[in-house]
């Protein structure tokens, strides 16, 4: 009788313990993920209030609708780039690429109808959802960024990215490294953990900020997933 009532003792406090560990467990991992959520989000949130990014959308993946996405991206680029190597700012980008929507849309329809294609042009300046996308040797994590928008026809087509300021659209980064000019404007504008997060992510020795931007990555990339579901819910 008395070895079966110690039995239920340990019993007892066996479940006790499994309760309580699995409680303190559920708290700590808690815990843990609200840090690095916060972490994410300040993260980028730091990148997405420093820079401006440029987002073209094809008509539909047929390869003349691709090729007429990178030919409205070549017009553009080519009429804004002088304009854009005087702004010293994201605020001063802003404002030229605010006045300039009207001239940016009939840039793309003038190259539109030379291909006689009668598709519509709307162009925004305003927060889109980006993927993790590479430039060269630098890679900036998904979220949300200021970006100028130009949506060709039905805009279900491939997308093509990159960041007007600073004005990496401009750079050549063929050879897969991001001139350092450009880097240096990075530099200026973002803090150095953020700088240090998107040019060293690539490199293979800096296992610590690899895994600080896959936190980032991953927690931007839920809060991308959660918007587009709930998007499709209110339709």
């Amino acid at each position: 009788m008395e070895i079966k009532n110690l039995w239920k003792q340990w019993i007892r406090k066996e479940r006790y313990f499994l309760i309580s560990a699995g409680i303190l467990g559920f708290f700590i991992t808690l815990l843990i993920g609200y840090r690095t959520k916060g972490y994410s989000d300040v993260v980028q949130s730091g990148l997405s209030n420093h820079l401006i990014r440029f987002h073209v959308i094809a008509n539909s993946d047929a390869p003349e609708d691709q090729a007429l996405k990178n030919q409205v991206r070549d017009a553009v680029l080519e009429q804004m780039k002088p304009l854009l190597k005087e702004s010293n700012s994201l605020e001063e980008t802003r404002v030229l690429l605010e006045s300039s929507l009207t001239m940016i849309q009939d840039i793309a329809l003038e190259v539109i109808h030379e291909q006689d294609k009668d598709y519509s042009v709307q162009v925004s300046l305003g927060p889109s959802l980006f993927p993790t996308k590479q430039y060269g040797d630098i890679v900036l994590p998904p979220g949300e960024y200021e970006a100028l928008k130009i949506e060709i026809g039905d805009a279900v087509g491939q997308n093509w990215w990159c960041v007007m300021f600073p004005p990496l659209c401009f750079v050549d980064i063929t050879h897969g490294v991001v001139p350092e000019e450009s880097k240096e404007q990075l530099q200026n504008i973002l803090t150095e953990e953020e700088y240090n997060l998107i040019v060293a992510v690539d490199d293979t020795d800096e296992i610590p900020i690899k895994v600080q931007f896959k936190i980032v990555e991953w927690w931007q990339e839920k809060k991308i997933e959660t918007k587009q579901l709930f998007a499709k819910w209110t339709l």
